[in-house]
Parts: structure tokens; C-alpha cells; sequence
């Protein structure tokens, strides 16, 4: 990296100070932005997803960025804003979003979920993780160095949509048309998240997703069980089958050409991922679960970032109301999420497990099989890539450490849609942590890592405007 001279090191100073300063300040706009109920999924709160992009597009302006717009999709908005003013320097483009995942079961919350509650050294509340706090980080970034200088190191634009839960659906067309408004060096993410608490890490890989859902149905309505049980088949006992039918003894998925394309890690891949300071006790105690389970052969960290996985997310059909009815249902349901590694095509998963289901459908049933809206490829960041290295140095500079290059078991679909439409890498720079149960009951982030964050992020910027040197690419 080339040397910063003492007037940039005397500006950052100056930024760092003035988020110190604001960390109240910082810490209410996390408690007002989610206290919005910005739950994309549900038609309900679609007046709720529209004020939450109201409220961080004045927030956006608040920070001084003057070129703030809201882009329509066929769906929810996405918020965008621009500051231009480092010729030369290098173009980021900063994602989040915006939207949040339903709160349900609402009677499993400890606090009310869109009633965002400070307990001790967290805060507890819907999005507040995923991706309300760490995006916040970013805008408040912004602003303190606009409120310090009077400007930014690098020129940012950002892009904050609100349909990352749903699939993001709506944001391949969206970034084609403004593809134009959109070119960047790279994509700087704060959706994401570190591996752990303890441990800075950088997350340089990321599974894909193909999703499907399928209808078990006998009889053309619901029946008694008494006068029809053992006559017709009953669609649960049949679902039940299928399902079952998906996975080997070992865990392995037993669908015909589900592992096309798959290769193993490197002997010194596999080596790597085992030295983490990780263990199979400490992940039980963590999830409450009472053993470990998944494809023979390979660690739980390799099954959770190396190996595709086929995972039943939904089962119901009949009655589940409180007391007993006897009743044989007409229909039975289920909801699968697969997630896939590098050599795997999201779009053909669909139709080989569409082609196991009918194989192994049980008589007297019949099946309907629907795909689901969205599907990504499996994502890994290049080892060179400049984004990467000051990462790596500015982690470093904050937790006194370098940081861990991990992966990640979930995934972001807007990482193939940034490198197909825009050509560019995405760099994961998100300071929630893996432990702060999103898409769960109780969902928190910790108040520390806003501080963090903040530091991270202000020098981010710093160091790569300085990487760059006066010829201004990365």
C-alpha cells in the first residue's frame, strides 16, 4: 500500500472523532429505522416497506448526499444516492437492504419484534442484523466524513433494495436498466456477517440457492378417518415418504445428478477449514441441538461451506389445531431450499428433484411441483482482488488481528447479478455476527460491533484511496 500522507491520516482522525461523538446518535437511528415493520414478504406491510425506503432516503440526504433517488421495480423500491466528488479516486458501489424477514413466531420474542429494545450490550428487534444495523454503518459513515471534510476519499454510490428476502427478485432488471448509473471498481457488501464474535473474520465465499415447492393431494377434500382411513392413501403419509426419499443413510442427497459438477476441496483446503477454531461442542451449545448431522466425510464447517445440501423448510397439511379431529387430508405440502457450491447450475436443480419426486411417488396420489422465484450460483471472491487485501489490513488495524478467511453457508443472489450485469466482484464488509438468531425469534445486534464497524468502514475508504495511488484503480 502506498504511504497516506499526515493530512489523510489528520482527516481520518477527524472522522473517527466525530462518529465517537455521534455514537447515541448512531444507536437511535438503528432504533427508529427498525421499529419500521419492513417485512417484503407480506402484502400487509407494503406501506411498511415503502416508509422504511422513505426514512432511509432522508436519512441518505440527512448525511449530505445531495443525488438521492427512489428507483420502482415491479415490486418494492430500491434507494439510491451518489457522492462523485474524488476524481480520480476510486467508484464503490455499496449494497444493502432494507427489507426484513417476517417476525413469526412472534410469541417466541422476549421483546415485542419491531419494538427494538436495548438489553444490556445488545440491541433485540427484526433487522436489526439483517441488514438494518450494518447498513446504517455505511450511511453514517458517510456522514460523519462529509460533516468532518466536506467530503470522501473515494467516490461511493449506493444501492439499498428492498427485496433481498423475497429473492431480490425485481434487482437483475432494475440494475440492467441502470447499469449505466451503477458502474463501480467493485461492489463493497454490508449484508454479510463475521463467523464469530471473538474472531475478526472476512467471509470470501458464498453458497447458491434453487428453491422449490410441491403438493402431495388424494381425495378431492378433507375426509373422516374413521369411515376412509386405510381405504385411499393418505397424502401426509405419502409426503412423508418423498421427503424421506431425498437423503441416503449418510446423509448424502439421493437425487440423481445433484452432485454433477461438485469437486472436492484441496487436500490443503480441507486442512485449512479444520484448523479454525471451531468445534462440534461449542456449535451444539450454540444451537441447542443434540448432535451434529449431515453428509458422512466431511467436517461440519466443510458441510456448511464446501457441500451442496438439499433442507426440507416446511411441512404441514391436515389439522394442527389444539384437541384431535379425525380427519384424512386431501392435500399435504412442502418447501425446499437447496444450497449449492461452485460447478452447480441453480436452474437445473428444480427439474432433477422434480424427476426423483415423481420417480418415487407412493399410488392413490398425485404431485404438483412449483419452482421457486429465485435461484443463484455459488459465489467465491478472487484471492488477488484488491477489495480483498485492504479488507484484510483494515480488519487487521481494528481488532488487532487477521482476520479469518471463512465462507458462508447462506445466500446472496444480488453476487451473481452484480458479476453477470455489472462486472464487478463483491467484497463482504458487514459487521453483524453469525450468532444473532436472523430470521429467528430474538434476532440482536451488538452494540459494540456499530462502533466497530463504523471505524472499519471510515478507514476502508481511507485505505483505498491510498491503495490506489494517484492513478486512482485499485
Amino acid at each position: 500500500m502506498s504511504a497516506r500522507p499526515p493530512a489523510a491520516d489528520a482527516g481520518l482522525a477527524q472522522v473517527l472523532a466525530t462518529l465517537q461523538g455521534r455514537s447515541a446518535a448512531s444507536l437511535n437511528d438503528l432504533l427508529a429505522f427498525a421499529a419500521i415493520p419492513s417485512v417484503s414478504a407480506q402484502a400487509a406491510h407494503a406501506p411498511d416497506v415503502r416508509r422504511a425506503a422513505d426514512w432511509l432516503a432522508a436519512r441518505l440526504r440527512q448525511a449530505g448526499l445531495a443525488a438521492v433517488e427512489q428507483w420502482p421495480t415491479a415490486g418494492h423500491p430500491a434507494v439510491y444516492a451518489e457522492w462523485l466528488g474524488a476524481p480520480g479516486a476510486p467508484t464503490l458501489l455499496v449494497y444493502g437492504h432494507y427489507d426484513v424477514q417476517p417476525p413469526d413466531p412472534e410469541d417466541r420474542w422476549r421483546t415485542p419484534p419491531f419494538t427494538p429494545t436495548v438489553q444490556g450490550e445488545r440491541v433485540y428487534g427484526r433487522g436489526v442484523s439483517d441488514d438494518k444495523g450494518p447498513l446504517l454503518i455505511a450511511v453514517q459513515v458517510a456522514d460523519a466524513y462529509l460533516s468532518a471534510l466536506g467530503r470522501l476519499p473515494v467516490n461511493v454510490k449506493f444501492l439499498f433494495e428492498g427485496e433481498e428476502e423475497v429473492g431480490s427478485a425485481h434487482l437483475p432488471a432494475l440494475v440492467a436498466a441502470r447499469r449505466g448509473r451503477l458502474q463501480a471498481d467493485f461492489v463493497l457488501s454490508a449484508d454479510g456477517g463475521m463467523w464469530s464474535a471473538e474472531t475478526p473474520s472476512l467471509t470470501v465465499s458464498a453458497r447458491g440457492l434453487a428453491a422449490l415447492e410441491f403438493t402431495v393431494r388424494g381425495p378431492a377434500k378433507d375426509l373422516h378417518s374413521g369411515r376412509h382411513g386405510g381405504s385411499l392413501h393418505n397424502p401426509l403419509h405419502a409426503i412423508a415418504a418423498l421427503v424421506a426419499s431425498l437423503h441416503a443413510a449418510d446423509g448424502r442427497v439421493a437425487v440423481d445428478g445433484f452432485y454433477d459438477g461438485v469437486s472436492d476441496r484441496t487436500p490443503a483446503e480441507r486442512q485449512a477449514i479444520r484448523a479454525l477454531p471451531f468445534t462440534d461442542a461449542a456449535y451444539l451449545e450454540q444451537t441447542g441441538a443434540p448432535a451434529t448431522y449431515g453428509e458422512a466425510g466431511y467436517s461440519t464447517l466443510e458441510r456448511q461451506w464446501t457441500r451442496p445440501t438439499l433442507e426440507l423448510n416446511g411441512l404441514w397439511g391436515g389439522y394442527a389445531g389444539e384437541g384431535s379431529k379425525t380427519v384424512l387430508p386431501g392435500e399435504a405440502h412442502a418447501k425446499i431450499t437447496c444450497r449449492l457450491v461452485p460447478g452447480q447450475d441453480p436452474a437445473r436443480m428444480p427439474a432433477l428433484i422434480e424427476a426423483h419426486l415423481r420417480r418415487h411417488l407412493p399410488p392413490g396420489v398425485t404431485l404438483e411441483v412449483r419452482a421457486g422465484a429465485h435461484g443463484a450460483r455459488a459465489y467465491e471472491l478472487p484471492a488477488a482482488h484488491p477489495g480483498r487485501r485492504v479488507a484484510r489490513q483494515v480488519l487487521e488495524t481494528v481488532y488487532g488481528r487477521a482476520p479469518l478467511e471463512v465462507g458462508m453457508g447462506g445466500s446472496i443472489p444480488v453476487l451473481e447479478t452484480f458479476s453477470e450485469l455489472l462486472g464487478v466482484d463483491t467484497v463482504f464488509f458487514s459487521f453483524a455476527v453469525g450468532d444473532e438468531d436472523i430470521h429467528a425469534p430474538n434476532e440482536f445486534f451488538r452494540l459494540a460491533r456499530l462502533g466497530e464497524g463504523q471505524e472499519a468502514w471510515a478507514r476502508y475508504w481511507a485505505a483505498l484511496a491510498a491503495d490506489a495511488g494517484p492513478g486512482g484503480q485499485p
